[in-house]
């Protein structure tokens, strides 16, 4: 597929999705929504490992291009833009059963923090910043903020942060629990390769069985997580990387995992 608003390689099983319009601070647009549902959807090739999202230039996203108006001159239909555009791809992000990074290189602002903040790890550069933007126009945090923003900041932050508009420094989301790792520019892209890389030749069907049921944690009680656990660990058991690792174990040398 061609894009024009993203580049995607495969390199090695890590899947790079870089937001590519970095006049607008890859600002989001009818066709940067469309491409990378598409874009998504490749990620569920045997031969991707993990993917990383990122922005060209100096930014993560900006969030929603206001200047994407639509052609008739008509009001935006925001529910629509929200349950066709950017709603599928939250979904795609937390239900796909491999690791997704967001290498935040710079501001990640509006749904463009949604995004990141949907991703399994948020690695970021010390030059970004967190800004919620969405009170500024007047509208509710979206894209699934409300949802990740009192898992990750507790309530009383979270309500501060989506009402104040007040940037947080990468230090600053790293402390809150927004960001997992910050790191200074020089040394970003090669902390995200390395990070992608160790998921890359991980256990992938383990790290799936993972991301479900810590996701299933946030809602379900001990008894039903203690069931969920046994069903998993039976099915990561069965596995072809368990056989693998028990070996490797045995021979005191690296496993060498296939993902399955």
């Amino acid at each position: 597929m061609t894009y024009e608003t993203l580049l995607v390689t495969n390199d090695n099983g890590i899947l790079t999705i870089t937001l590519n319009r970095p006049d607008s601070y890859n600002a989001v647009n009818e066709a940067l929504t469309t491409e990378l549902q598409a874009a998504l959807h490749l990620a569920a090739a045997d031969d991707v490992r993990c993917v990383v999202l990122t922005g060209a230039g100096k930014a993560f996203c900006s969030g929603q291009d206001l200047k994407d108006a639509p052609k008739s001159g008509s009001k935006r239909d925001l529910r629509d833009s929200l349950e066709r555009r950017y709603n599928p791809i939250i979904r795609a992000i937390r239900d796909l059963p491999k690791p997704v990074i967001a290498a935040v290189n710079g501001v990640a602002a509006g749904a463009g923090l949604s995004l990141a903040l949907a991703a399994d790890i948020r690695i970021v550069s010390s030059a970004a910043r967190f800004v919620e933007a969405f009170i500024a126009i007047a509208l509710i945090p979206d894209s699934g903020a409300t949802f990740f923003y009192p898992r990750m900041l507790g309530y009383s932050a979270a309500f501060e942060f989506a009402t104040l508009n007040k940037p947080f420094t990468a230090e600053e989301a790293q402390r809150l629990g927004l960001a997992n790792m910050v790191v200074h520019p020089k040394a970003f892209a090669e902390t995200v390769r390395s990070v992608a890389a160790t998921y890359a030749n991980g256990p992938t069907q383990t790290y799936g069985f993972v991301k479900h049921l810590l996701q299933k944690g946030t809602t379900q009680s001990l008894e039903e997580m203690l069931a969920l656990e046994a069903d998993f660990q039976q099915r990561a058991g069965d596995s072809a990387d368990y056989a693998e690792g028990v070996q490797a174990f045995i021979e005191k040398r690296s496993p060498v995992f296939r993902g399955r």
